[in-house]
């Protein structure tokens, strides 16, 4: 079995021997860096297993910010033709909008300067083969640095019965909140039958999937730009139905700062190693405008499932919110296959303008 990730493991000196995928300069010299053109797709690494890859860092030299929503991360597993991950690469590392900004949990970080080091510490073991690609959907060239840090096996007994990793990204421009499309204020919407929400159906899904794995969390990325009747985004419990169970779920929470485990709608940004809220963007006029991120990840606890997953959470009490929905899931499958529905086209994953209204 692959050693536990803590410094009392560090004594054990298990078999294996450690690698290094990385972008240096194969001429010797200090262009450090691979060009990744307009539209090209590059192969970062190409490892034969058995292996597990214990670390990613990155670094790009990007012409926008918003090169971070353009650039595509995916991770293929074994003989799988499609990716387990397919993620802009921003989100891959924690933080959504298309921004790149220091934090710290234990499974994902941003670096100095201004959150431009990205960290990846999510084990990801493999049987034959892991391959990692981008491809630039932008207009222009970037620069990539890479390094992939990953353990080789003489065999596979090492890996034997463990899972494979998978991400699950997913937006929704517009949660299309009932009380915020039929214009009520905050006292009718609680007198509104439809403040009884009974069976999850309208909730954002945070990750759906079949088969036998465990759900490792998930960071949250929510873009104010309605006035709803009132400021506050949360109060919309997170819902987890496992293994096709109908209402009510095994997990049931009950607001959306206790999910990601603060309280009273938050208003300072904190990073712990299971949660935090990375990103306020609040006013004093506006108390929750704009862009927040904020994540819950599963390490201590993770949600085991059997045979099919699906995590949710309401925009708003009972949906009755109207924001823009973005969200990035992690999670663990007893066999590669493709993590999540196809990616949406890169003009449908860009951030919105930072701006009092937004036009359509």
């Amino acid at each position: 079995m692959i050693g536990c990730s803590n410094l009392a493991s560090l004594t054990s000196l298990r078999d294996y021997t450690s690698h290094r995928v990385s972008s240096f300069d194969r001429t010797g010299g200090n262009v450090d860096a691979w060009i990744v053109r307009k539209g090209e797709k590059k192969t970062l690494a190409d490892i034969e297993g058995p292996g597990c890859i214990k670390h990613v860092w990155m670094t790009l030299g990007i012409p926008k910010e918003d090169y971070v929503r353009r650039i595509v991360l995916r991770f293929f597993w074994d003989d799988c033709l499609e990716p387990s991950v397919e993620c802009p690469i921003g989100d891959f590392f924690g933080v959504g909008h298309g921004v790149r900004k220091n934090f710290v949990s234990l499974p994902l970080q941003m670096s100095p300067q201004d959150g431009q080091g990205f960290n990846s510490w999510w084990p990801m073991p493999f049987k034959t083969k892991a391959r990692i690609e981008v491809e630039n959907q932008g207009e222009e060239l970037y620069w990539h640095y890479f390094y992939i840090d990953y353990e080789r096996y003489n065999s596979v007994k090492p890996v034997e019965g463990l899972a494979y990793f998978h991400v699950q990204w997913r937006r929704e421009v517009d949660t299309d909140g009932w009380a915020y499309k039929d214009h009520l204020s905050l006292k009718d919407a609680e007198k509104d039958p439809r403040t009884f929400n009974t069976n999850g159906r309208d909730n954002y899904v945070i990750l759906e999937a079949e088969g036998n794995g465990v759900y490792c969390g998930a960071h949250l990325d929510i873009d104010c730009f309605h006035r709803n009747p009132n400021d506050w985004y949360g109060e919309g419990d997170d819902m987890v139905f496992i293994d096709g169970e109908k209402w009510p779920p095994s997990l049931h929470g009950t607001g959306t700062e206790d999910w990601f485990n603060c309280a009273y709608c938050p208003r300072q940004e904190y990073n712990a190693p299971y949660h935090g809220v990375i990103l306020y963007s609040g006013t004093k006029e506006w108390s929750w405008k704009g862009k927040q991120t904020v994540y819950r990840y599963y390490i201590e606890d993770p949600i085991r499932f059997h045979k099919s997953i699906k995590a949710s959470i309401e925009h708003g009490h009972a949906n009755r919110l109207s924001n823009d929905y973005s969200s990035t899931a992690y999670y663990y499958l007893s066999r590669p296959k493709r993590g999540g529905p196809p990616l949406l086209p890169v003009l449908e994953r860009l951030p919105r303008p930072d701006e009092e209204i937004y036009r359509p």
